[in-house]
């Protein structure tokens, strides 16, 4: 069983798919401590302008705080927002950032969405700090490279830790009666485990079903949001499940702007944070009539999502 993650997201950037940048850093310039310089947007939140590394890059991770902030320190298992802008070593140009787009860059850190040298190097740094990362092949893209990425490239990173949420285990909130026998029953344990769901041998219904299981009182799902969730997928004919984070043990994070399955999307718009919601979605606002992976074409779809929190 394949994760379909990319299926309903549309890829943004960085460390899964990187996009070709266009500034220039600066030339040749070294901080105290070997590590490519900050020329220019040096404070936090501004962009910077990296130097060219000097000499040969460091063979282990290496990381330097340029400015310290006064948040909560970064766990695994966290969900955070980071602006961030990377330069290969021997380069002065970046090759992806995310200060133009002004859009944080959202990830789960620890459960490997990036490459290990972010995980290794973010791991117990500060929430409103500002982090230069040197990060050798091996805990980035390796010898196959990616993109513009030569292949055993040094990589240099600048990161600005915007936000941190801590996230819990399990969707949790009052039980929302069941009672209509033509829908899936799912599961209320809290217990951070998969929650059973039982597909009925009726037709599905024709329009999309956005339902509570759990229904918390978190604040209110705007399709502006990032959202952290749990889930886990199944196909409405003979209910043969087709994906789920709970057997990745991984949350995923879907900014829902670039969410491109539309029932998804649809259906956590004004649901609550902290909810367990069950989702049915048609074909026409699925993957229409075209099959994916195992998803036969013009199927119906059953998502149990745990909302965990949004960003």
């Amino acid at each position: 069983m394949r994760r379909l993650a990319g299926l309903l997201v549309a890829p943004l950037l960085l460390l899964s798919a990187v996009a070709c940048g266009d500034d220039k850093g600066s030339d040749t310039a070294s901080s105290k401590n070997g590590m490519p310089a900050i020329t220019a947007g040096t404070k936090f939140g501004e962009k910077p302008t990296l130097a060219k590394g000097e000499g040969d890059p460091p063979k282990e991770l290496q990381t330097e705080v340029v400015s310290e902030g006064d948040g909560a320190k970064l766990k695994n298992g966290d969900a955070i927002q980071v602006n961030y802008l990377g330069q290969s070593w021997d380069s002065t140009k970046p090759f992806d950032n995310s200060f133009d787009r002004k859009q944080p860059f959202d990830l789960t850190l620890g459960a490997g969405m990036v490459i290990q040298g972010w995980d290794k190097g973010l791991a117990g740094q500060k929430v409103g700090s500002r982090v230069e990362l040197v990060i050798p092949p091996e805990l980035g893209y390796g010898a196959q490279g990616q993109g513009d990425i030569k292949p055993n490239a040094t990589l240099v990173f600048v990161i600005d830790i915007v936000k941190a949420t801590q996230i819990p285990a399990s969707a949790k909130g009052s039980e929302v009666a069941q009672d209509d026998i033509d829908l899936p029953k799912v599961g209320t344990k809290t217990d951070g485990k998969a929650p059973t769901v039982t597909v009925p041998k009726s037709d599905p219904p024709a329009k999309l079903v956005s339902s509570y299981i759990l229904e918390s009182d978190g604040a209110v799902i705007k399709a502006s949001d990032s959202v952290v969730v749990n889930y886990v997928a199944l196909l409405w004919k003979g209910g043969k499940k087709f994906d789920s984070t709970y057997d990745q043990g991984k949350t995923q994070t879907f900014p829902l702007a670039q969410v491109t399955l539309k029932g998804l999307k649809d259906g956590l718009v004004d649901k609550k944070v902290g909810s367990r919601v069950l989702l049915v979605i048609p074909p026409d606002q699925a993957f229409g009539d075209k099959a994916q992976q195992s998803i036969p074409a013009k199927s119906t779809l059953v998502f149990a999502v745990d909302v965990l929190a949004k960003m």
